[in-house]
């Protein structure tokens, strides 16, 4: 099952809307892709633009016996110049091997400035798929053109890696409606891709070109909070860092506590005695905030799952835990995480509908806090698999910021670089083999429609803010 698709009412309005893609205009973007035979270079993303640095992806395709486009082996190269220069582009990056999943990242450019670039695999130039993010004019993929931020003032203070949604046990991604639409599995002998995209997530944290000194997981690490899905997570993590000092974790809708005999061994929660809680003791208790400090700065880790259902909720005790702690020192710069989303825009926006998100009372009380509590900047949610920014409802001036999934396409997380005079947030995919094939191939979901939902906007992915932390160290 998967947590965050459409219901059935939305989900076959989103098949109708697509239906009315090519009426739009964005047919022709699907068939520009530029072709040399049977070969076909596409799925062209500018996924990551820093001050320094861009990363893009694209896929080789040719057709099988039967014309159904599939992914092919060639050889990759990226060509970029200043888009104000004269010469010709030459080449930045080039792939070690024949791939159909290429990976591009350059670096050391010029912070500012506009960038003019073509990416080839086969010899054949690579165009955007069929998709509004990035087909429609004026994207970064059809301009062939990107500019790279302009950082905050001041220095480099910490970087911080905000993920979620990795359902380690699930086996069918992309499921609505009992088995509708056709969901997709791993390929036979292959890892289970939870495990391959959450190890794909780790490699990539510790590479020195990332940099991240803390991981927030903003929940549903498990399919269905299963014991041993609950112990194999914890294990991971913990071969790869410290609970609490390398990353804090809080939990989704699907590792709140379950009912059924597979659950029995787990404790009882206190007053719904036929729901079992596995989470409390691998984890930390339900609905528990979670504190931590990291030089000046407050992180507060918000449980958001409900008994019961997809959509979030704060009990009282925990409400009143991040009301006192927030009143104790309103002006301290803070960063939230939590599993639901928050704002009433996103619940207007995501596939399944304003149910889906945190509850409407809940939201408000939260979003008032924040106005009388200024530190607050962020709040980094998961659950809607996507990455995009929605305004909040009250005055409150907090970045509302929704993660793409680790499980699925676009598979990555988000840095949050903190400087003494604001910060810059970056959407990655994650880069091993094996997570570029699953990420490429969960495109697929929803009938084609996941990449139009599930990337983002440019600047929903690559954005600067300014903010004084000067106090930060």
């Amino acid at each position: 099952m998967s947590c965050c698709g459409p219901s059935r009412r939305t989900f076959l309005g989103a098949l109708g809307l697509a239906a009315l893609l090519p009426a739009a205009g964005l047919a022709g973007a699907g068939r520009a892709a530029a072709r040399s035979g049977s070969f076909a270079a596409t799925d062209l993303e500018v996924v990551t633009v820093t001050d320094t640095s861009a990363v893009l992806t694209w896929t080789g395709r040719a057709a099988d016996a039967a014309g159904r486009p599939v992914p092919v082996p060639a050889e990759g190269e990226l060509l970029l110049g200043p888009a104000d220069g004269s010469r010709p582009l030459r080449q930045v990056w080039a792939s070690e091997a024949a791939t159909p999943f290429h990976y591009a990242q350059v670096d050391g450019l010029e912070p500012g400035r506009a960038y003019r670039f073509e990416a080839r695999c086969g010899g054949v130039r690579a165009t955007p798929a069929l998709s509004a993010g990035t087909g429609l004019p004026g994207s970064p993929e059809t301009a062939g053109m990107f500019t790279t931020l302009v950082p905050p003032p001041g220095r480099l203070l910490r970087t911080l890696a905000l993920a979620n949604d990795i359902h380690y046990g699930e086996t069918v991604s992309g499921l609505v409606v009992g088995d509708l639409p056709p969901g997709l599995r791993q390929e036979p002998g292959a890892a289970p891709y939870p495990e391959v995209m959450l190890d794909a997530l780790l490699d990539d944290l510790r590479r020195a070109d990332r940099g991240a000194e803390l991981l927030l997981l903003a929940g549903d690490l498990t399919a269905e909070a299963a014991p041993a899905d609950l112990r194999a997570v914890r294990t991971r993590l913990d071969h790869w860092g410290v609970a609490g000092q390398d990353y804090l974790a809080v939990r989704g809708n699907h590792d709140r506590p379950h009912t059924g005999a597979d659950y029995a061994g787990c404790p009882a929660v206190p007053g719904a005695a036929d729901h079992r809680d596995c989470w409390s003791e691998v984890f930390g208790p339900r609905q528990h905030l979670v504190e931590h400090e990291l030089g000046g700065l407050r992180i507060l880790g918000l449980d958001t799952s409900a008994l019961d259902g997809a959509g979030g909720v704060i009990d009282p005790v925990q409400f009143d835990h991040m009301t006192a702690a927030l009143r104790a020192e309103p002006d301290r710069p803070t960063a939230v995480f939590g599993h639901h989303p928050v704002t009433s825009e996103s619940g207007l926006t995501n596939f399944a509908g304003p149910g889906f998100v945190l509850d409407g009372a809940d939201s408000l009380a939260l979003q008032r806090l924040y106005e009388r509590t200024p530190g607050v900047f962020l709040q980094h949610s998961g659950h809607t698999h996507r990455t995009r920014r929605t305004r909040p409802d009250t005055a409150c001036a907090v970045e509302f910021l929704e993660v793409g999934a680790i499980k699925e396409y676009p598979g990555g997380y988000s840095l949050l670089r903190l400087y003494e005079g604001g910060y810059m947030v970056n959407f990655y995919k994650t880069r091993t083999p094996e997570s570029r094939r699953w990420s490429t191939l969960t495109r697929g979901e929803y009938f084609g429609l996941l990449p139009d939902y599930a990337l983002g906007t440019f600047a929903d992915r690559n954005h600067v803010v300014t903010r004084d932390f000067s106090g930060l160290r």
